[in-house]
């Protein structure tokens, strides 16, 4: 890997001939491959635009997110920062570099919002969004181009995988009672937390947002049954009571919590929290707020569908 690497690095250094000038907007591109621009647009997606799309796209991240996590651990290699001094880190990343997770994720989420809206401007926008988003991570000197491959072949993988199969395991789950569902959604993210190797500090952050999310759909869909639609005005106050709320939980949590021991038990909760009021309590408050209407025939005892 030596020569990829000496040719990886010969690539950032010419990258970053154009720094400062383009710190600031290679820094904004790649905020949108980051962790906090994904709390924000998954649920602006489930809470506003379309529910089930938003569970998808929110299953699909996740399951991306830790596969990545995963792959990094096993091939464990360096960041050009780390492996070459004249590479300037303009953005500090920790962390093994391979696959590229910015690329990997922007291949799976601008992606399948493409294939779903089926759009000309949406196809362009995915394009452009997954070229930009990785070729950041190489002028912010965090990336090698051989990450950015490796990044786009899994999430193209993982993103025709998820077409093909999601479907008829979606159908196949709605026909399982709530308790099935549930148990599905403790046993399948513990699972994935156990064997994960490494540290795992990303496994028991993925794992247990996707088992408070999987918990939250089936919940929602059993207790509350919102409709996503209405007004505009509506629509924006549940995208910012929302967020107010997810990030009392996201970072007060994590001030709250920082220092206790076992650390990965405190992250589990603190992701599990969020994941939950993502899926379930949020919609909840949202229909008792009259900011969202429910499906015609749902009860606040609910039902299966």
């Amino acid at each position: 890997m030596t020569g990829a690497y000496d040719w990886g690095v010969d690539v950032v250094l010419w990258f970053q001939r154009f720094s400062p000038a383009l710190d600031l907007p290679f820094k904004l591109v790649t905020f949108m491959g980051d962790e906090p621009f994904f709390l924000i647009l998954l649920p602006l997606i489930y809470w506003c635009f379309d529910r089930r799309t938003g569970v998808r796209l929110t299953v699909l991240f996740l399951a991306s997110a830790y596969v990545n996590a995963v792959v990094k651990e096993i091939f464990a290699q360096p960041r050009p920062f780390q492996y070459d001094a004249r590479v300037r880190p303009i953005v500090m990343e920790s962390g093994f570099g391979f696959p590229s997770g910015h690329t990997q994720g922007a291949a799976v989420v601008w992606g399948y919002l493409a294939w779903r809206l089926r759009r000309p401007w949406a196809w362009v926008a995915a394009v452009l969004l997954v070229l930009l988003i990785p070729l950041s991570r190489i002028y912010l000197g965090v990336h090698f181009p051989t990450d950015l491959l490796g990044g786009y072949l899994i999430g193209a993988a993982l993103l025709a995988a998820y077409i093909g199969l999601a479907p008829r395991v979606e159908a196949w789950f709605a026909e399982k009672g709530i308790r099935y569902q549930l148990l599905a959604s403790v046993i399948a993210p513990g699972l994935m937390i156990l064997a994960y190797p490494g540290e795992g500090r990303y496994g028991v952050a993925t794992g247990a947002a996707l088992m408070g999310m999987s918990l939250g759909f089936a919940l929602e869909r059993r207790w509350v049954g919102f409709l996503e639609g209405g007004p505009w005005f509506k629509r924006a106050l549940r995208l910012v009571l929302g967020l107010v709320v997810m990030t009392v939980i996201y970072i007060g949590l994590k001030i709250v919590l920082a220092g206790l021991r076992p650390e990965s038990l405190f992250r589990f909760f603190r992701y599990l929290l969020v994941g939950l009021w993502g899926g379930f309590g949020a919609p909840w408050l949202f229909v008792r707020a009259n900011l969202a209407s429910r499906q015609p025939g749902h009860t606040s005892s609910g039902s299966a569908g």
